[in-house]
């Protein structure tokens, strides 16, 4: 089953192994081969949360504003490190440093939201909901793979709150929010 929110946990798992890979070996060949799909793994989760799950919480949760604006301000870590590991010859010292730093800031999260977004979703969104936004979860990461084709700028957490908000109030738009609009913040 598709259940949004069976998949955020299955991408953290994922995550988790990937992350354990980088402490089992030393050679560059290996790390960049590994480090190169996990950037683009954690760039492309990143982005069809704030895409697709997001900003469904804010109109089910029960605390969703704070929830999203900690999450968006999370995926900035993260990006923040991949960006920075980018800089660095893989395998050096401060390439690593970027690595913990980005798997730091992706533990944080993904704690966060297995105990507080998720089961909020979960109690406040039917599962034929979940299960849809789950396809659109799955579409979203078939057509970005490898984090093609999206901006993984930052965001300002607030200004996404408001876009998001902006569109689903009453008056605004009810339907899926598009990624266009959420980019560059």
């Amino acid at each position: 089953m598709a259940d949004i929110t069976q998949l955020i946990l299955d991408d953290h798992e994922t995550f988790r192994r990937e992350f354990a890979a980088l402490d089992g070996t030393d050679e560059p060949e290996q790390l960049h081969e590994i480090w190169e799909h996990l950037g683009a793994l954690l760039e492309t989760h990143a982005a069809a949360e704030e895409a697709i799950f997001y900003p469904q919480l804010l109109r089910r949760g029960d605390d969703p504003e704070a929830e999203t604006l900690d999450a968006i301000g999370d995926h900035n870590e993260i990006r923040d490190g991949v960006r920075e590991a980018g800089r660095y010859p893989v395998g050096s010292p401060p390439w690593w440093d970027a690595v913990r730093k980005t798997r730091g800031a992706n533990s944080e999260h993904m704690a966060e939201e297995e105990d507080d977004a998720l089961p909020d979703f979960r109690r406040n969104t039917p599962l034929s909901v979940r299960v849809d936004l789950g396809h659109q979860f799955l579409k979203f990461k078939t057509d970005h793979p490898d984090a093609r084709g999206l901006d993984t700028r930052d965001k300002d957490p607030h200004g996404y709150v408001g876009a998001v908000q902006a569109r689903i109030s009453p008056g605004g738009e009810s339907g899926s929010l598009g990624i266009g609009s959420l980019k560059g913040r």
